[in-house]
């Protein structure tokens, strides 16, 4: 293997540094430097473990909010702002000083959001990668979307007839696609503005490499459809432990620091197989309270234990009497309620019977990966298309019907995880899909799968390109 150093860059998310980490472990594997960069903040968040692997650089820039913050005090367009201009002026650095040290850079990666580092990498005349951590389908409607436009009015939402063709995808209806795309977004996240930057930057550039991560068994169409990109599946970048078991000492990704209990792991070995209802909506949304209510309810009408992370509140701040749900007791009777645990570790259990998600990427891949079936409950940006794809193509789950401007009712929730668990023969057909992608993504990740292949001939031609 020729030695190379890779730059790697990335949104300072706990949804993006997860993959980027796992991305980081794979490289070093194979021998090569990586430099980890994201803000400060989000290195004061990560899980503190004893000294880096060989190989294993960090660096830090400002994103404003050195000393942490609370989500909904953030101006999204100051945000972005000071970290493009702090990031560009620390990868400036780093190229620098690594080139005067003879540790030069020979690959700059970056993750969705920080298109001005292929700018970087340009100016400096270093070879560029997008690591792409949403699946190839949600990639090609977004390049559908910009490159030959389709039509999607307030007109169309409301039509449950209409629907989209695109090369190589299963037929989409309006609320599969993207939540940004939807003439209903209201976030005051512009992330449109921020995909349709990242496209123009790669379309800057002859035949722009996108690593994904997801893998060729699991959207062989999508990862071939756009001639002018080369994608290159990677995925899926999961703990060694919980895939490919290389490494079982590599049991997560480094993620926000919570007081962490094993409480949860003994409760779940008290449960029988196969009986729990695993509930989590990811690291960054926050349910609507009346909404939280309907999720309760739904639970509670299953009869069935379960598991439902509830996230603590933002900086040690205090939970407000109206906030909190009007059936905790009842909810502690049959479940347990957490702020925080090991997905991986809990989807993992042989009580697990069944995953309630807002359908993120990475949550949607530890299902496939650790055999879990779904019940979708999306909520924005990719969720939507992960969800059908859940639904429909690999066919792992059920997604809850949307109720208007309304919460989902618990009604629907409880349908949906029986029809789920229930034992009938939908029901046996998702737990049957899920072992199976299980065994394919696992077969994807060893010595001679294609995502380890694939990621070693990405290796091998960016260092023999730098010689």
């Amino acid at each position: 293997m020729v030695h190379c150093h890779i730059l790697l860059v990335t949104f300072p998310a706990q949804g993006h540094i997860n993959p980027s980490l796992q991305f980081t472990k794979r490289l070093i594997q194979m021998g090569v430097e990586v430099t980890f960069v994201t803000s400060l903040s989000a290195h004061r968040r990560m899980t503190k473990t004893t000294g880096p692997p060989k190989g294993f650089n960090f660096a830090t820039f400002s994103d404003g909010y050195d000393d942490g913050f609370k989500r909904s005090d953030i101006d999204p367009k100051k945000y972005m702002s000071e970290v493009r201009n702090h990031g560009s002026q620390t990868l400036r650095e780093i190229i620098k000083a690594t080139a005067n040290e003879g540790r030069p850079i020979t690959c700059l990666v970056y993750s969705l959001l920080l298109s001005w580092a292929a700018e970087v990498a340009r100016e400096v005349h270093i070879p560029a990668a997008l690591l792409w951590i949403q699946p190839a389908t949600v990639l090609h409607i977004y390049y559908y979307y910009f490159h030959a436009g389709f039509d999607i009015s307030v007109e169309n939402c409301k039509d449950p007839l209409w629907s989209i063709e695109l090369p190589g995808l299963p037929l989409i209806k309006s609320h599969d696609l993207p939540s940004f795309i939807l003439p209903s977004n209201s976030d005051k996240f512009n992330g449109l503005q921020y995909f349709k930057e990242q496209f123009e930057t790669l379309d800057e550039e002859t035949n722009p490499i996108v690593l994904v991560n997801s893998f060729d068994a699991l959207e062989p169409e999508a990862l071939k459809a756009i001639d002018k990109y080369n994608l290159i599946g990677i995925g899926p970048l999961i703990p060694s432990a919980f895939l490919d078991g290389k490494d079982p000492s590599d049991t997560s990704f480094g993620g926000d620091l919570f007081e962490k209990s094993n409480a949860y792991n003994e409760w779940l070995s008290s449960k029988p197989k196969s009986s729990v209802v695993y509930v989590s909506f990811g690291s960054i949304l926050s349910l609507p309270k009346r909404q939280m209510e309907e999720i309760a309810r739904g639970l509670l009408k299953s009869c069935r234990p379960f598991l439902w992370v509830v996230k603590a509140k933002e900086n040690g701040e205090e939970e407000r009497e109206e906030d909190k749900l009007s059936c905790m007791e009842e909810l502690e009777q049959q479940g347990m309620v957490v702020p925080w645990c090991s997905q991986l570790e809990v989807l993992s259990h042989p009580s697990m019977g069944c995953f309630v998600t807002h359908c993120g990427w990475n949550s949607t891949l530890e299902s496939l990966v650790t055999g879990v079936p779904v019940v979708a409950f999306p909520r924005w940006s990719d969720q939507m298309t992960n969800a059908r794809m859940i639904e429909e193509v690999w066919k792992t789950g059920v997604r809850v019907k949307p109720n208007g401007e309304e919460p989902v009712k618990g009604d629907e929730l409880r349908q949906c995880i029986e029809m789920v668990m229930g034992g009938g023969e939908r029901g046996e057909e998702m737990t049957r899909n899920a072992k199976r992608w299980k065994d394919l993504a696992r077969e994807e990740m060893k010595e001679d799968g294609s995502s380890n292949k694939n990621l070693k001939a990405f290796v091998e031609e960016i260092g023999e390109d730098s010689q």
